[in-house]
């Protein structure tokens, strides 16, 4: 589905089923998502019960093919998505968008048996998947991955650790990037591996910053028996698969990150409007009125950015991975600053955990590190710019 851009506005403006998913998703996040995003928080609970409530709402495979349960949507209908999630919890929403990531990597690159296999009980949110690339001696420099994968009587042995996974132990099947040949993007393969498979093991849930309904764990190979159909297209494929998968993975974060920040400043104008000082509401001080106007501005030159970037790669343009590093390191850095300003706004308040701002400010700061660091981003755009030297 395409929007158009209003020529006065210059806001996109979305078809009338584009709006229709968009108030679906908000209506499922205020119900069941956002009364439960500060204990969830507090208590560090995973809620898969919530998650897998997404399945029937066509929320487990958004734009994944429909003869295998997908939805069939295109990449602005998933941002939009994301980002009516995000108001509720970017940490929720986020864990939608990896999941929705890995199973979009099967249904692109698999066989027709692998897809049947696999994507039916993933688009239903039966089962749920995370992406396995970082390792703990590998973060940008992903190329450089060490975890090995080793031809054995026909099936795959996989030794070695990733690091930093969402969902590590509680997702139900992994897509491992794993090296089955030499050194260099080359020789990296992909795998789907059940959390059944022998010789998978995950490490300590990790004490985190934010994001803290998801668990975070190492994934850890050991003598790990994956069988030879689970290898997704061809060995040596690894590497493009991975990275095709970041290119809208970059743009579902810099949603989260655009959902949270416009929460952050809707919570920002309710406190300013009722907040009094000095004899008057807060909010009548020309001082805090420019901060509110700046805030607005730069949210919706995010929003904007972001879904020209989200058209780009439903159009398959020339530029599209250009433009989805350059949302992703815009919108998470405005969405992080809105954030931190809407905390300041909000005073001591702000740094109460029942206020869910502090929550906010913690939940979107990893968004400038993972699907790629936002210095990470800077480089692939400027090399699209001067070519690689």
């Amino acid at each position: 589905m395409d929007a158009a851009v209003d020529a006065g506005t210059g806001q996109f403006e979305l078809t009338e089923e584009q709006r229709a998913i968009q108030e679906m998703a908000e209506a499922f996040a205020a119900d069941r998502v956002a009364p439960n995003a500060l204990d969830w928080d507090r208590a560090k609970h995973f809620p898969a019960d919530v998650i897998r409530e997404t399945g029937p709402l066509g929320l487990g495979g958004i734009y994944v093919k429909d003869d295998v349960g997908g939805s069939a949507l295109g990449r602005l209908d998933a941002v939009l998505i994301f980002e009516a999630l995000a108001r509720a919890d970017p940490a929720f929403s986020s864990f939608i968008s990896i999941h929705n990531m890995a199973a979009s990597m099967i249904d692109r690159f698999g066989s027709d048996e692998q897809r049947r296999r696999f994507l039916p009980k993933l688009t239903s949110m039966e089962w749920l998947a995370s992406y396995c690339l970082t390792e703990p001696g590998s973060g940008s420099d992903a190329a450089a991955l060490k975890t090995r994968a080793v031809k054995s009587d026909g099936d795959y042995v996989l030794n070695g650790a990733k690091q930093f996974i969402s969902g590590a132990g509680d997702s139900d099947l992994y897509v491992v990037m794993a090296r089955s040949g030499g050194d260099g993007p080359k020789g990296i393969s992909t795998f789907v591996v059940p959390k059944d498979a022998p010789g998978l093991s995950f490490g300590a849930n990790e004490h985190k910053m934010g994001w803290h309904m998801q668990s975070t764990r190492q994934v850890i190979f050991e003598d790990c028996k994956v069988p030879a159909e689970n290898l997704l297209a061809t060995e040596g494929a690894g590497f493009g698969i991975a990275m095709a998968g970041l290119d809208g993975g970059r743009l579902n974060i810099a949603a989260c990150s655009l959902g949270g920040a416009q929460s952050a400043l809707d919570k920002a104008l309710a406190y300013t409007a009722e907040r009094k000082a000095f004899g008057s509401k807060i909010n009548q001080f020309q001082a805090l009125q420019f901060r509110l106007a700046d805030m607005e501005t730069e949210l919706q030159a995010a929003r904007i950015f972001l879904y020209a970037a989200a058209s780009k790669l439903d159009r398959k343009a020339p530029d599209a991975g250009k433009w989805s590093a350059m949302a992703k390191r815009f919108v998470t850095d405005i969405g992080f600053d809105v954030a931190n300003e809407a905390l300041q706004l909000h005073g001591g308040y702000g740094y109460l955990h029942d206020y869910g701002i502090e929550k906010l400010v913690r939940d979107l700061r990893v968004h400038q590190i993972l699907e790629g660091t936002n210095e990470i981003m800077r480089v692939i755009i400027a090399r699209s710019l001067i070519g690689r030297q």
